[in-house]
């Protein structure tokens, strides 16, 4: 299946094997959809990359269709892969994507430069429970990362202070009044975001992909997020540590 969707995903799919079998040293590696976008990938990120295109990590399990024209917001964004893998299959798409880390977020920036026709809005911050300022940890010396995490805020001896909003806020800057996907991949994060929105924010939003991250504390774990999300409304799946969540009023 993995090849069936590179071949579907990519007009030039040939360069995933030109890759893989040492075919060439470019890097980054700059494919290019069926659906008309440019995806530069460093080497660093090619496992980020095949999450998405090849695996379809996030939308593989979600049951109720996007719109033609669906307004993402991409929490935990990276590089930028599933705002494209989004734009691509949806070329009407707006897609807000926040990124906290400076190296990550120059790669997104830069993805969004080679599909200017795209509406890709590039966000430099983390969302977490409250507005402000928040201690993210990761070691800063990698040129990119795919684990910087809030959680255990402050406890790490390598990492920055970067800007924070909650989804409410993030909304409210940016006049989302309905979001048709909210994808989160933010290393633990997701549970202090969605249980510090008030109730009735839910209604917003009308699907939840995301990758959940548990940890120590309490009801952060699988079970209690689906039935936090299930008494707001939504039908829920999850298949390993991914988690699919959609109204019920759209089964």
């Amino acid at each position: 299946m993995r090849y069936v969707n590179l071949v579907k995903s990519l007009a030039n799919w040939w360069l995933h094997f030109a890759v893989k079998f040492g075919l060439t040293k470019a890097d980054p590696v700059v494919f290019q959809t069926r659906g008309g976008v440019e995806v530069e990938v460093p080497r660093r990120l090619m496992h980020e990359f095949k999450e998405v295109f090849l695996e379809d990590a996030y939308l593989a399990g979600m049951e109720a269709p996007l719109p033609a024209r669906p307004i993402i917001v991409d929490v935990g964004a990276n590089a930028g892969f599933f705002s494209l893998f989004a734009a691509s299959l949806f070329p009407g798409a707006t897609v807000y994507a926040c990124e906290p880390v400076p190296a990550n977020f120059q790669q997104l920036t830069r993805n969004r430069e080679r599909n200017g026709q795209r509406d890709i809005f590039c966000l430099p911050m983390a969302v977490c429970s409250h507005d402000g300022e928040v201690f993210l940890n990761f070691v800063l010396e990698d040129n990119f990362t795919t684990a910087a995490t809030i959680v255990g805020n402050g406890e790490g001896d390598k990492g920055l202070t970067v800007p924070c909003v909650t989804l409410a806020t993030l909304f409210k800057t940016h006049g989302i009044d309905r979001c048709d996907l909210l994808k989160l991949d933010c290393e633990g994060a997701e549970f202090d975001i969605l249980y510090g929105c008030a109730p009735e924010f839910f209604s917003r939003i009308e699907r939840i992909a995301m990758e959940v991250h548990e940890g120590p504390r309490e009801r952060h774990d699988m079970q209690a997020l689906s039935a936090f999300l299930e008494l707001r409304g939504f039908v829920v799946r999850h298949r390993g540590h991914v988690l699919w969540a959609w109204r019920s009023t759209l089964s």
